[in-house]
């Protein structure tokens, strides 16, 4: 599986270390950043790894900051894209399971890197098997909604 991965400069450390566990684990990593331990802004990472999802250059997503809240919220402003927060390996695979989730947040300051390995392991060991389908179906169809009121708004402001 092809795994996009990204972190604001706080979580660096913490993404240097699930990436090379990613890749130990057999999967292809695309590291969106950040490069180094300079301030770097987290909804700039997440919306990167949101949109290589979307655009399905990558399967599934990891976005790490410091509490993984902010990159949680970032990246579902993406259109079409489900951010779970996860610290531990059962919301990991709920994210999956129950919600077909495409990225999962961790929060370096939260959990330590060994649970995050496990947390990231539950969630790539988790496919979507359609449990809960009508509930994401009913987030995808209010998406939808909001996204034809902005396209009808915007073409009433069209010059005739």
């Amino acid at each position: 599986m092809k795994i996009g991965i990204g972190s604001d400069h706080i979580g660096f450390d913490f993404k240097e270390a699930i990436k090379v566990f990613v890749e130990e684990y057999g999967h292809e990593v695309v590291d969106f950043g950040c490069h180094s331990c300079n301030a770097v802004d987290y909804p700039d990472v997440a919306f990167e790894v949101a949109k290589a999802v979307s655009e399905k250059k990558v399967e599934r997503g990891i976005l790490i900051c410091g509490t993984g809240i902010g990159v949680a919220v970032a990246a579902c402003k993406y259109p079409g894209i489900r951010a779970a927060l996860t610290h531990d390996t059962y919301s990991a695979e709920r994210a999956q399971l129950s919600n077909n989730a495409q990225i999962i947040t961790m929060g370096a300051q939260i959990i330590g890197v060994e649970v995050g390995k496990k947390v990231v392991e539950a969630y790539l060991n988790s496919q979507w098997a359609g449990g809960s389908e009508r509930k994401v179906n009913k987030i995808i169809e209010k998406e939808k909604e909001f996204f034809d009121k902005i396209k009808e708004e915007v073409s009433g402001n069209q010059c005739s």
